[in-house]
């Protein structure tokens, strides 16, 4: 028995053997998918190996060498990368509902009420009723011009517990603190009311808003092996995401309830975005569709979830950048006493008036774009882009931080020069790809109207109110400009600055 045993196994061995060379030739023969340039790979993680903590600056580096358009394995994931204008108009405009969808990551679709939210969803029916909500109900202009009041109560809040801060001892004043902070409370307030903010409520969201930044930092590796369903019991994502997210459930829980027991929380006379989207869900669509709960909290974990950390990113490098170029704050300095004539603060009516403001605002997204690689996308079909192969479910990332420095379309693009962006119509509103800091297509940022009037105001209110300077004699060139890795890239260090009231 031993003996056919034995015999069997060299009989298929020898079959092995001579099958080697049919399976290698039919192999050779077989026509591979003419895919875009790309680095030699590794067996298991792929090209892994070749990315640094700085997803976006890896791509730049590689696409030095590669090209504009590259294919990437990483770990399981077929990835595509552009790095041009024509590509990113290619993927964001061309071709843009190819390209329109999401990929399934494991801390959104956790967070996310399974991405049940706006930025996170695929795309489809879903996405596209709550596309329409956002832009007609929630994130128009009329609607964010209504929360005024809120921004401009913050704001004076805020330079109230600055100046408080700079009278003591050291003057030192944590601004990336005073700046987050900020944010949070006024997209809380938009949110849920000023009525329902009690000190309980307030230090909550303000813990669960930094779980999420921790959480959706970047690339997980959950994300890029899909298939291995044990990475979760060593990276520890699934636990701390559920745990974020309870404490995200309970509180939306909470609010909407007392919402509805008590009518509404309307603020200076002003619906939050509660209200709007109860609202909304009593009042059937043509389609007979209606807002679950859970599509609700959905909406609400997104708007804290995309809203709060792009803004102070914003807020923060374009006040590190005025340090770095006192120039350019002396200059925005003068348009503002100009602009207010004599008042004590800046209201949103002269903001309006502020040229050098808002290019200044144009020329921190260009340089430090929130998202330098957006929001990835996911190809939802076979398609080809200038003769190369994109197969179906390609996870693609356009990397916008290359193409904002690239020196083929900007003059001196590592330099903080607002003046690049006076007296000319480019704009941010993703029809010029070669500054696009909000995206592009179906799925361009739908909150750029909020984003840009919790810039613009709290900037100019900084600057009238505050002579700024690096503390400990500290000089321009020494400054800390390092940035810190993540999808959303701020500051490494916070931005301790020494304030002295000039009122």
């Amino acid at each position: 028995m031993m003996e056919n045993f034995s015999n069997s196994t060299a009989h298929l061995l020898l079959m092995l053997l001579l099958s080697v060379p049919f399976f290698l030739l039919r192999r050779s023969l077989t026509k591979k998918p003419n895919l875009p340039p790309s680095p030699f790979k590794l067996p298991i993680i792929g090209n892994l190996h070749l990315l640094g903590p700085f997803a976006h600056k890896s791509f730049y580096e590689l696409s030095k060498k590669y090209g504009p358009i590259m294919h990437l394995q990483l770990g399981q994931v077929p990835t595509l990368v552009v790095s041009s204008p024509e590509f990113a108009r290619e993927v964001l405009k061309t071709q843009d509902k190819i390209f329109a969808s999401r990929p399934s990551l494991k801390a959104t679709k956790i967070l996310f009420y399974g991405s049940r939210d706006i930025g996170f969803s695929p795309y489809g029916e879903y996405w596209r009723q709550v596309r329409k909500i956002s832009t007609l109900h929630l994130f128009n202009s009329k609607r964010v011009q209504s929360y005024r009041g809120v921004r401009e109560e913050t704001v004076a809040h805020m330079i109230e517990n600055i100046r408080l801060v700079s009278t003591s001892s050291s003057g030192l004043v944590n601004l990336s603190e005073f700046i987050k902070s900020y944010v949070v409370d006024v997209i809380a307030r938009v949110t849920f009311g000023k009525a329902f903010l009690g000190e309980g409520v307030s230090d909550k969201i303000h813990r669960l808003v930094e779980e999420n930044g921790k959480l959706l930092l970047g690339l997980h590796l959950e994300d890029l092996f899909p298939s291995y369903k044990w990475l979760e019991f060593f990276t520890g994502l699934n636990v701390r995401a559920t745990k974020t997210f309870h404490g995200w459930d309970d509180l939306f829980d909470e609010l909407i309830e007392a919402h509805i027991c008590t009518g509404g929380g309307a603020d200076e006379g002003n619906s939050d975005f509660v209200d709007v989207l109860l609202t909304l869900q009593k009042e059937d669509s043509r389609d007979g569709a209606v807002l679950t709960r859970k599509d609700i909290k959905g909406i609400l974990q997104d708007v804290f979830g995309a809203g709060t950390d792009t803004s102070s990113v914003l807020l923060e490098w374009s006040m590190a950048e005025l340090i770095r170029n006192p120039n350019v704050m002396t200059k925005l300095k003068e348009e503002i006493k100009e602009t207010i004539k004599g008042k004590s603060t800046v209201d949103e009516d002269d903001i309006s008036q502020m040229e050098y403001l808002r290019a200044i605002f144009k020329e921190t997204l260009r340089l430090h774009p929130p998202a330098p690689l957006l929001i990835p996308r996911e190809s939802v079909e076979d398609t080809t882009i200038q003769n190369y192969n994109i197969p179906a479910r390609t996870r693609v990332f356009v990397n916008a931080w290359a193409i904002q420095r690239d020196t083929g379309y900007w003059e001196f693009p590592e330099e903080f020069l607002p003046e690049r962006f006076l007296h000319n119509s480019l704009d941010f509103n993703g029809n010029d790809f070669k500054f696009f800091p909000f995206g592009g297509g179906r799925r361009i940022c739908p909150g750029i109207h909020i984003g840009i009037s919790n810039f613009e105001l709290v900037l100019a209110n900084l600057i009238h109110h505050f002579e700024w300077k690096l503390p400990n004699g500290m000089k321009e060139r020494d400054f800390n400009m390092d940035d810190a890795p993540g999808i959303v890239t701020r500051k490494k260090s916070p931005l301790l600055l020494v304030a002295t009231d000039s009122q």
